[in-house]
């Protein structure tokens, strides 16, 4: 009875509080922008939400019951044992009430027994994961994060498909980070030297923030990303698409990056081919690299790709080099052999997470960069 009486006054209480902003939609993706939910959550997004939910304002509702109960009675026993005149004195014959402390003691370890057994039930649905899924690997570092997919393809937002047990395998390259999407109610700490695994079942289609919920640096604030619900007949096509150079023949490359416009035109069926110094903006974004590095000339962790091809950039054991493919190649493979002067060693190795044709295309996007200044 206690238990079917909470959950009508939390769905009363929801239905009431939630919000009715106008839905926004992606024009990238098509999707959704979730920017719904109530007063104390956001949207419910996925299979356990509501669970976690249901049991949260349980809690809630009833200690704000229990603290309006007590504090009232508190000033209403003020009001009428107060000292009414001077000559007037406490009682000395009190002793005590026991069924009043038999109820104090029996109703709150009642309640309490109810709140462990749901909590942890709900904690065992939560962090039991399914015996099948998709599997994804997931790499925090600082500050960004990196998906990898069954296929090889790596990106920078988390993309699943809709009513399917994803499987999250993680792990941090250098502090203690935390994955964190509160549409899904999904919250576990990534660490360095261990894996640590967790799982959701997004059902409801859209684009959902994914924050970093540990202090991991100056830019932890940084640390966020996009998780993509796609439609399930849509999300084997995006992932089709997402790595379209790896579709390339050593042939197809060669010419492809020989004359791109060309190739491009010439080869229709390739979606999601563009020039290379476009595909390696967008790798400069789906790799993280914006964390650090900008491309407008602002100062950040890293120096600026604005105009450094070609340059000789001074380091910091005072000698300089040459910025051109093999230095670009050392750094993102090798980035502390040349750190560069007013910077610290703090960048992480991309070897075995950055092929040779996406540095071919993030060499484009450089060599792209400056020409923009030269023609200024």
């Amino acid at each position: 009875m206690m238990t079917s009486l909470a959950f009508l006054l939390i769905h009363l209480a929801q239905a009431a509080a939630t919000t009715t902003a106008p839905a926004v939609t992606d024009l990238s993706t098509n999707l959704p922008i979730d920017n719904q939910g109530t007063v104390w959550m956001p949207s419910q997004a996925s299979t356990t939400a509501h669970q976690i939910d249901a049991l949260f304002h349980f809690i809630l509702y009833l200690c704000v019951f229990f603290f309006v109960l007590i504090i009232g009675c508190m000033f209403y026993f003020m009001g009428v044992y107060r000292r009414r005149h001077p000559e007037q004195r406490a009682l000395s014959n009190a002793t005590h009430n026991t069924p009043l402390e038999l109820a104090w003691s029996i109703l709150p370890g009642f309640l309490l027994v109810i709140m462990f057994w749901w909590g942890f039930t709900v904690f065992l649905d939560v962090r039991t994961s399914p015996a099948d899924g998709y599997a994804i690997n997931v790499n925090a570092q600082q500050w960004s994060w990196s998906f990898g997919y069954p296929n090889g393809h790596e990106d920078n937002n988390l993309h699943v498909p809709v009513n399917t047990n994803i499987l999250l395998t993680m792990n941090s390259a250098d502090v203690l980070h935390s994955f964190y999407v509160p549409s899904f109610r999904v919250k576990m700490d990534v660490v360095p030297g261990r894996y640590t695994k967790t799982w959701f079942n997004a059902n409801k289609t859209g684009e959902y923030m994914l924050l970093c919920a540990e202090y991991c640096g100056k830019q932890h604030s940084d640390m966020n990303a996009k998780v993509i619900v796609h439609p399930k007949e849509d999300f084997p096509v995006w992932l089709a698409n997402a790595d379209p150079l790896s579709r390339l023949t050593e042939e197809q490359l060669a010419e492809f990056k020989s004359n791109p416009d060309k190739f491009i035109k010439g080869h229709p069926e390739l979606q999601g081919l563009e020039p290379p110094a476009s595909l390696g903006r967008k790798l400069w974004d789906r790799k993280g690299c914006k964390t650090c590095h900008s491309l407008d000339g602002a100062t950040n962790t890293g120096p600026t790709f604005k105009g450094v091809w070609g340059i000789q950039q001074p380091l910091r054991d005072g000698s300089s080099i040459l910025v051109d493919e093999n230095f670009v190649r050392d750094s993102i493979l090798n980035p502390n052999k040349n750190v560069a002067k007013g910077y610290d060693a703090v960048m992480p190795t991309y070897q075995g997470r950055v092929k040779d044709r996406e540095i071919d295309m993030i060499i484009a996007m450089l060599k792209s960069l400056s020409e923009k200044e030269t023609k200024k």
